[in-house]
């Protein structure tokens, strides 16, 4: 089983995304320091490394830091936002060994994708990479965060680009981080949970119709119960998974364990019958709304069984 571990190698990005999480800070690290992290990573047990930032692909030694990893029997992946993924650069990338790559979407209608990421092109470079991407054997993923924008069609992001690119392998929905820096400074991107609750269900529903895979991050199961064993919390709390980032600011190396992942106990979710194994509401009181949680009867070990099947 893979177990994956998290460098940020640049805090330096091409877009000023309005929910930003990590957001410029000019730094980048060093070649010789990011071998060295993998090297330390991997004695502690990590086959597979995401490089992320920023934007990874603006480091300028990404490509030695791709080969280092491999020549050591570490899988590369990066998080991208597609900027710069013109055809030469992504058989580049190929060549020194990425095996895996996330992709940032945000909406498949472009005044939102470039409203939300502030860059003009952000749509127009996207499709380019997408169409680069049908060429490769480069395992595909859309990550996309859930945001006042795009709550009400992330449904028809995913018929978008299940039908235009089959290729992708796996989705990943991020409710979004209000605390996070930028996000903090546009509260007004900041969803309600029932903002998105039919369309990320019924998006939920297609993939899984297309046979693809797919995880959702900071939703309350409450808000995806007939998909709960596919939140990435809930699935770390039961299969008691860790992982270890390593971060470009004061927080330097992250190791989350897999208590870590539940948030601060509130008084909806007491008579909830999916508390234990439910990170509950993210954010809860500043910017999400308690009073929209719904306790549930079902019995969690039917979607304990699911994880662990």
């Amino acid at each position: 089983m893979a177990k994956i571990s998290y460098i940020q190698i640049i805090r330096k990005c091409n877009q000023q995304c309005l929910f930003c999480s990590n957001p410029d800070n000019l730094r980048a690290m060093t070649l010789a320091k990011v071998k060295e992290r993998i090297v330390e990573f991997k004695k502690q047990g990590t086959n597979e490394i995401i490089f992320t930032g920023g934007e990874p692909t603006l480091h300028e030694d990404l490509l030695d830091i791709i080969k280092y990893a491999s020549d050591n029997n570490i899988k590369s992946r990066i998080i991208t936002n597609g900027q710069l993924l013109s055809r030469d650069y992504l058989s580049d990338l190929i060549k020194a060994g990425l095996k895996h790559l996330h992709l940032s979407f945000y909406s498949y209608k472009p005044q939102i994708q470039n409203y939300l990421s502030q860059n003009d092109d952000s749509y127009k470079n996207i499709i380019i990479a997408l169409n680069n991407l049908k060429d490769t054997n480069i395992s595909v993923n859309i990550n996309t965060v859930i945001n006042k924008k795009n709550a009400e069609h992330l449904d028809k992001n995913v018929i978008f680009l299940t039908t235009k690119y089959p290729f992708i392998n796996h989705f990943v929905f991020n409710n979004l981080d209000p605390f996070m820096n930028r996000a903090s400074e546009n509260s007004f991107i900041v969803p309600r949970l029932v903002d998105f609750k039919k369309s990320l269900n019924n998006a939920l529903k297609i993939l899984k119709l297309n046979k693809k895979t797919f995880r959702v991050e900071r939703v309350p199961l409450c808000y995806m119960l007939d998909h709960a064993q596919y939140s990435t919390e809930t699935r770390k709390i039961v299969k008691k998974e860790n992982r270890i980032i390593s971060f470009l600011d004061d927080r330097e190396i992250l190791n989350q364990s897999h208590d870590q992942f539940k948030w601060a106990e509130l008084k909806e979710c007491q008579s909830c019958s999916l508390n234990k194994i439910c990170a509950g509401l993210y954010a809860a009181d500043k910017y999400y709304d308690p009073g929209e949680l719904k306790p549930q009867t079902v019995d969690p070990q039917l979607i304990i069984n699911k994880i662990l099947n």
